[in-house]
């Protein structure tokens, strides 16, 4: 029996809905309907695609696998029909971009505007979140390129290294930690910091860079999502914190300054990610080749820095 692609979108959405009913009422179809389409797609695969949860209905682990192949065939759907159409306008199409909130600051008007340079008809849409949850997305064709921290050993993405990031501990001028006439680990930990959230790599990083020499994690006493509020906050105490040498020129350089210490410098490569094998139209690459042959000046430096994009 073949598979129908309606049949499909149809599962996506009673997958997530979890409920036949609220499913239907989305889609405008009746229930019975609806179920007829489940029960085809059951027949097709030769298997049950739903148990009963309470209420509603959860995928059973075949549905799982399913809704995961439903997904990856109407994406490839709607990127065959972007292909033609971007084969019929040229230059012209629609790009999904995944950025970091301080490269939306920083390097995405730059691109923008040369992207849109000469009167192209190309439009964009941009995803502000850290590369690591973009990832997915990008892996799903939900995004065309990924402006953010690199995918190294990611056999489904291919990542082009743009610039260098080093980040590194940062206190105010007047803090005490300058007094001291040689700056160890053991030292840095007498003092509060202000960090991002448990979960932003940076973090994990210099967490890992104290635990592995048998020494306990930084006293975390301001903790915070937004990376670009912690320069400004660190300003005004005295507290450490975990920042880009890029984030300390441009931003703080007046009231911040590097306590520099080789155990506690994260160096990393910033670039553009896209799916290894994924369509990219017109449009994505010419924006892949604005970044890769013009991207140290669209970030601005040879030590740009977006933190954990």
């Amino acid at each position: 029996m073949d598979l129908h692609l309606r049949d499909l979108r149809f599962f996506e959405i009673v997958a997530e809905l979890g409920h036949l009913g609220r499913a239907a009422e989305q889609l405008g179809r009746t229930q019975p309907a609806l179920t007829k389409c489940m029960q085809r797609l059951e027949q097709a695969v030769g298997g049950a695609l739903f148990e009963r949860a309470g209420r509603g209905i959860q995928l059973t682990p075949a549905g799982q696998v399913l809704l995961a192949r439903a997904r990856m065939l109407r994406n490839a759907s709607q990127e065959a029909l972007r292909e033609v159409r971007d084969f019929n306008e040229g230059i012209s199409g629609h790009v999904r971009i995944g950025s970091g909130p301080v490269a939306a600051d920083h390097l995405l008007p730059e691109l923008c505007s040369k992207a849109l340079a000469g009167g192209r008809k190309i439009t964009i849409s941009i995803v502000i979140g850290p590369s690591w949850e973009l990832r997915d997305r990008l892996r799903e064709g939900q995004l065309d390129l990924l402006i953010g921290l690199t995918a190294e050993g990611d056999a489904e993405l291919v990542s082009y290294p743009i610039v260098e990031d080093v980040v590194v501990v940062a206190a105010s001028r007047t803090h005490p930690i300058f007094e001291k006439s040689r700056i160890t680990p053991a030292a840095l930990l007498q003092h509060s910091w202000a960090l991002p959230s448990a979960n932003i790599p940076s973090r994990q990083w210099l967490d890992q860079a104290f635990t592995s020499r048998g020494m306990s994690p930084p006293t975390v006493q301001v903790e915070a999502g937004s990376i670009p509020l912690l320069p400004r906050m660190v300003a005004k105490t005295d507290l450490l914190t975990f920042v880009s040498r890029h984030t300390l020129r441009l931003e703080r350089s007046r009231t911040l300054k590097e306590v520099r210490l080789a155990a506690t410098t994260l160096r990393r490569h910033l670039g553009v990610t896209c799916r290894r094998d994924g369509y990219l139209s017109p449009a994505a690459q010419q924006i892949l080749k604005l970044l890769r042959d013009d991207g140290p000046t669209l970030f601005g430096s040879d030590e740009a820095s977006f933190d954990d994009m």
